[in-house]
């Protein structure tokens, strides 16, 4: 008597259909990975893909931005006028390698030294009264002074400045114009 004989028939086709179930669940669970397993490596690569563009699009921002920053640079560092951040006080926050020239020293010595002890005794009252106003009207303005210190003349210069609200500074340009003057 072999071991199936043991069984019903109706066991028998029991056990029978349980094994094809099982057999048809794991083909339908195999597909069903393989469709999942697809489906995620589709998302993958369309992901890859995205931050490939994304990745491109920040280094053509970054180009960009060291374009401009040469430019800036360029135009800010080079002019052929000097420019200048003081704070309310006079104290020079920022300026170019041309207003150093002018003041007759480096940039970086200048730098948190007042521009004020620049202007010539003579210029004074007129230099105090073009500061105040930008400050107190917060209006661009306009003068001519003379520069030096310690007996030392810079010159003759024709000077703008503008206050920025938000910082409570003056950005101030400074042209020389000694040479006019002669």
């Amino acid at each position: 008597m072999s071991h199936e004989e043991d069984y019903t028939q109706a066991q028998l086709l029991r056990i029978k259909a349980e094994e094809k179930l099982k057999n048809k669940q794991f083909n339908t669970d195999r597909s069903n990975n393989e469709h999942d397993a697809q489906k995620l490596l589709h998302e993958l690569q369309v992901h890859q893909i995205e931050l490939e563009m994304q990745n491109e699009e920040l280094r053509q921002a970054n180009d960009m931005a060291e374009t401009a920053l040469k430019k800036y640079t360029m135009l800010y560092d080079l002019a052929p006028m000097g420019y200048f951040t003081l704070q309310s006080d006079g104290t020079i926050t920022e300026l170019n390698f041309t207003g150093a020239e002018m003041l007759g020293d480096r940039r970086f010595s200048l730098i948190n030294s007042n521009f004020k002890l620049y202007v010539a005794d003579e210029s004074k009252p007129v230099f105090g009264e073009f500061f105040r106003r930008i400050f107190v009207e917060n209006s661009k303005e306009s003068c001519e002074v003379k520069l030096g210190y310690d007996k030392k003349p810079l010159g003759y210069f024709y000077m703008e400045a503008v206050f920025i609200g938000e910082e409570n500074k003056c950005l101030l340009s400074l042209v020389n114009i000694s040479n006019l003057r002669k």
